[in-house]
């Protein structure tokens, strides 16, 4: 079986499809899908179409990107007809999606900047709607996402942009299969296997190809499932519990007025689901409205964005109770709002006479977050107000027996309130299936002694003394801890943080230090804070609040805040990040606060753009209870904790740091200054069972250490000293050094992120590995020069994951610091091992390595006539400027570009990072070129743009 080709696989495949009532259609090239599609869709729409206005309906498909072909599969073509009549043209029936014409077809050719053959396509009234790409057993999964890219990039836009209709890619080498949507923005994270309704995977191509690929299935993912994000103008598409839980709800609204609950782990992507459903149930028949409900004013405002993303203007926000009175009251189908707003609509007179007939309405309400907002008199008030109401509620950490608050009503659970568990998917389910990331937990005290702990010698275990946590000698030392590591922890700040404290005062002691610390130099951190009024009492779960609505927190500084002087030291606190991020927020009224916190909450969202400034970074954000739970930003890696926690309000906590991210987030960092191991334990516990721990956790710093050490085992059997690889023979083992070596990286920056890293641990010294990366990079740099130069190569589709190579602090401002030291060197033999070192750093570091040539002449020519080290940076800068004039000038002489147009072009690509388009560069041609040679003309000076910002622009900061 472990020997299975590539084609039988894939003859197996299309004999099962025939057999699950797909039409085997022979379809060699672009030409003959044309062909095809005429008459799939002449049959679809019951009609035939002429040469002319079959050429009608291509130039309407070929219009737009792959989100905006997205749009026109499921809208209607307004075609004029050769006698003038109008014809509405279908391409594809959700509403009856069996009624659409399945085929499946294989190697079919394409011909853009190369030629390409594609595995196995289905077809759906002749267009292309999933593409499956398939390795032979054996070989890594991930290859056959790289070839998708490949694909997209190459030949998907050929043949009027036909495979840019495709909904669904699937990826199989038979033993794994994964499923993922046409978006070339994401990452091999964003792959999925299919499973069953216990979330048992399903990865058997077989297997796969019965429960997901049969006809019912596909059109109905492809009809309801696939989600148009209207943020990053991008597709999703659902998750196999996503799907489940939303298919439950539709049942139980369809067949009974029973409520129930989901329970989706924490980071598993609820908001869609819940969006999904409460899209499908507005339109059911007897719905009236369904009203979405969140418990916090930050959530009204971020959940209405999320919503608003993936169908515009689906919500539109009620920033009040009056707007909600009058939401619930006109045809708005869905509403979003508080549970404060709802509460105060049905409490007060004033509206009761507007509300009136909405009791015995089918209302369905669907609570986000509810082990939170439902626990007191107004899920009562609620339920008696709505009599013909229907509840559904998520939550990732549900209220059980034994983590329940009591309160008047007595100790409630989400049981109690909601009924039964709809479906459950709970966070060893997600971390199994790599959407959300395993916790790295480090207890920081001395009970926990380690020998780079020294610095917090502090005795922790077992004391929950109020004076203790305050002392601010013991808080200087974890302030003196996080400096230390946050770098290590944050990969030179490419991540953000929180720091979790247990009171305002505690955080106001915190916050102070760290400004003092600044200001001795003895860190660069751009630090923030926000808290609400409260008192200071250490709080056991984790919880947001912002002000109410009808709350002036001008008119009520001691009210908000406890007293004057906590209200003064945030006023001063907020005065300190507008200075360092030129806004200018206030605790005036409480909009002003919201759009405080809505700004640091968004600063730590934005990092994940491509195009994020590091202006506008923010290292840590101090809290005592805001932002630990229902926030989310995947660039938020790391939580310090210094305050108790426990049950849903700890998992709450460390969720916030294990979003995924590409391969090098590999964990969630938790710092805790306190022992909560048992804390930490019993929550693991509830929300999952008690031998989930080790799922959840990562091993200790020595496990993670033996699994370097058996990948370095692996390495050396290949290629004893990196000396080795210039001998590895052909491709088949080039390939093995790669993905042996990416193991090794794998391993290592897993190891680097425990702070008692030690390369003295290891079975190999850092130069040593280093003279191991060099090798692997120059693997990496000839696969992209082979690639440029339109050579085949099997390593084309091996991701070499150089983002675990990066680091930011060595670039070549950093070299320039070297070269400086070089000068001064007292020998000549001092000054050539400097200059061996810096050449070796040049070819280690990825960013450094499309300079190395330049530099390198620098080095050689231009640094022995510089007597004054002072003036090495001015005189590397005059000389970086006349490189980047020479290289523009080159491109403009190949291309036959005009100078200063091309220059202009170039500055705003620069400035803005986003790629331009081909008629912008067309625009700089001396002549446009031919339709046929247009897009191949215009990658190629795109490619040209984009190696010279990286040569030019990128790390030289």
């Amino acid at each position: 079986m472990s020997a299975q080709s590539e084609a039988i696989l894939e003859q197996n495949l299309i004999n099962q499809l025939v057999g699950l009532g797909y039409t085997l259609v022979n379809i060699p090239n672009g030409q003959e899908l044309m062909i095809n599609l005429k008459s799939q869709l002449e049959a679809f729409n019951g009609t035939t179409f002429s040469d002319k206005e079959f050429e009608a309906i291509l130039n309407h498909l070929a219009k737009g990107n792959v989100f905006e072909k997205a749009k026109t599969l499921k809208d209607r073509y307004s075609l004029t007809q050769d006698n003038g009549d109008t014809f509405y043209v279908r391409f594809f029936n959700s509403e009856d999606w069996n009624q659409n014409l399945f085929q499946v077809t294989h190697q079919i050719a394409q011909e853009g900047t190369y030629k390409n053959r594609y595995d196995v396509t289905l077809l759906i009234n002749g267009l292309p709607l999933v593409q499956i790409e398939l390795k032979r057993r054996g070989l890594e999964i991930k290859e056959a996402f790289n070839q998708i890219n490949r694909y997209q990039r190459h030949s998907f836009w050929s043949n009027y942009g036909l495979f840019q209709y495709v909904q669904l890619f699937v990826i199989s080498n038979g033993a794994n299969t994964k499923y993922l949507a046409n978006n070339k923005l994401q990452s091999v994270k964003q792959t999925f296997y299919w499973a069953n309704e216990d979330n048992r995977n399903i990865t058997e191509l077989e297997d796969f190809a019965s429960a997901f690929l049969n006809r019912d299935h596909l059109g109905k993912m492809i009809a309801n499932y696939i989600v148009h994000n209207e943020t990053f103008k991008t597709l999703m598409v659902l998750r196999p519990y996503q799907y489940y839980a939303t298919e439950k709800i539709i049942k139980q609204v369809a067949t009974s007025n029973d409520n129930g609950y989901i329970w989706h782990t924490t980071g598993s992507g609820k908001t869609l689901t819940s969006f999904k459903a409460s899209q499908i149930v507005m339109d059911m028949p007897g719905v009236f409205k369904v009203v979405f409900v969140v418990d916090r004013k930050d959530l009204d405002y971020q959940t209405m964005k999320e919503f608003n993303s993936f169908k515009k203007d689906s919500v539109d926000v009620t920033d009040n109770t009056r707007s909600l009175v009058r939401q619930l009251t006109d045809g708005t189908k869905l509403v979003l709002t508080t549970i404060q707003k709802l509460n105060n609509a049905i409490r007060k007179v004033r509206y009761e006479k507007s509300l009136t007939h909405l009791k015995d309405e089918r209302v369905v309400f669907i609570f986000d977050e509810c082990h939170r907002s439902q626990f007191g008199d107004t899920h009562k008030r609620i339920t008696e107000y709505f009599t013909n109401a229907q509840l559904f509620g998520f939550t990732g950490t549900p209220i059980f027996a034994e983590n329940a608050s009591k309160n008047e009503l007595g100790k409630r659970t989400t049981k109690d309130l909601f009924g039964n568990c709809l479906h459950k998917y709970v966070i060893t389910d997600a971390i199994r299936d790599q959407n959300v990331l395993k916790f790295g937990i480090e207890y920081i005290g001395k009970y926990k002694k380690k020998k780079t702990n020294t610095l917090l010698d502090i005795e922790v275990e077992d004391i929950d003394r109020a004076e203790v946590y305050k002392d601010p000698g013991r808080i200087e030392k974890i302030v003196d801890y996080i400096i230390k590591y946050h770098n290590l922890k944050t990969f030179s700040k490419e991540y953000s943080s929180l720091l979790a404290v247990s009171s305002i005062e505690n955080l106001i002691t915190y916050v102070d230090l760290f400004k003092q610390k600044k200001v001795a130099g003895d860190h660069d951190m751009r630090i923030a804070t926000i808290f609400t009024y409260g008192n200071n009492e250490d709080d056991d779960d984790a919880q947001d609040f912002l002000p109410g609505d009808d709350m002036s927190m001008a008119a009520e500084p001691k009210a908000k805040y406890g007293s004057s002087h906590t209200r003064d030291k945030l006023d001063e606190y907020i005065a300190d990040y507008n200075k360092m991020f030129q806004t200018s927020f206030s605790t005036r009224d409480s909009e002003q606060f919201e759009n405080y916190f809505k700004d640091i909450s968004q600063r730590l969202k934005d990092r994940e753009k491509q195009n994020f400034h590091d202006k506008d970074r923010l290292d840590l954000v101090v809290v005592v209870n805001m932002m630990l739970t229902g926030f989310d930003a995947k660039k938020v890696n790391t939580l310090y904790v210094d305050k108790n926690l426990r049950h849903h309000g700890l998992i709450q906590a460390y969720s916030r740091t294990n979003r995924i991210l590409g391969e090098k987030k590999s964990q969630g960092n938790i710092l805790c200054f306190r022992n909560l191991k048992k804390a930490t334990d019993d929550a693991i516990t509830l929300f999952s069972n008690k031998d989930a721990i080790e799922e959840i956790i990562l091993p200790p710093y020595e496990k993670i250490a033996k699994k370097f050490d058996e990948a370095l085992d692996a390495l050396l059997k290949i290629t004893p000293t990196y000396k080795h690889v210039d001998d590895l023979l052909g491709e088949d083992q080039e390939l093995k050094f790669v993905q042996t070596f990416r193991r090794l990286l794998r391993a290592k920056n897993v190891l680097e992120s425990y702070v008692d890293f030690d390369w003295e641990d290891l079975e190999i010294t850092q130069d040593e590995f280093d003279n191991f990366k060099s090798k692997y990079l120059d693997l990496y740099d000839k696969v992209k020069s082979d690639t440029q130069k339109h050579k085949d190569s099997i390593l084309d589709d091996i991701d070499f994951e150089v983002e675990l190579i990066h680091r930011d602090q060595i670039n070549v401002a950093y070299i320039l610091k070297l070269l400086a030291q070089l000068s001064e060197e007292k020998t000549p033999s001092e000054a050539e091992k400097q200059k061996k070192a810096i050449k070796e750093l040049l070819s280690g570091e990825v960013e450094l390595r499309s300079k190395r040539l330049l530099i390198e002449k620098f080095i050689e020519e231009n640094l022995p006539q510089i007597r004054d080290a002072d003036n090495i940076q001015d005189e590397f800068e005059k000389f970086w400027q006349e490189q980047r004039v020479l290289a523009l000038d080159e491109i403009c002489q190949e291309e036959n570009l005009d100078r200063v147009q091309f220059s202009n072009l170039m500055e705003t690509y620069i400035y803005t990072s986003q790629t331009p388009v081909r008629d912008d560069v067309f625009k700089c041609l001396e002549s446009r070129p031919s339709v046929l040679k247009a897009r191949e003309i215009g990658e190629r000076i795109i490619n040209k743009m984009r190696e010279y910002v990286e040569l030019f622009v990128r790390g030289v900061g």
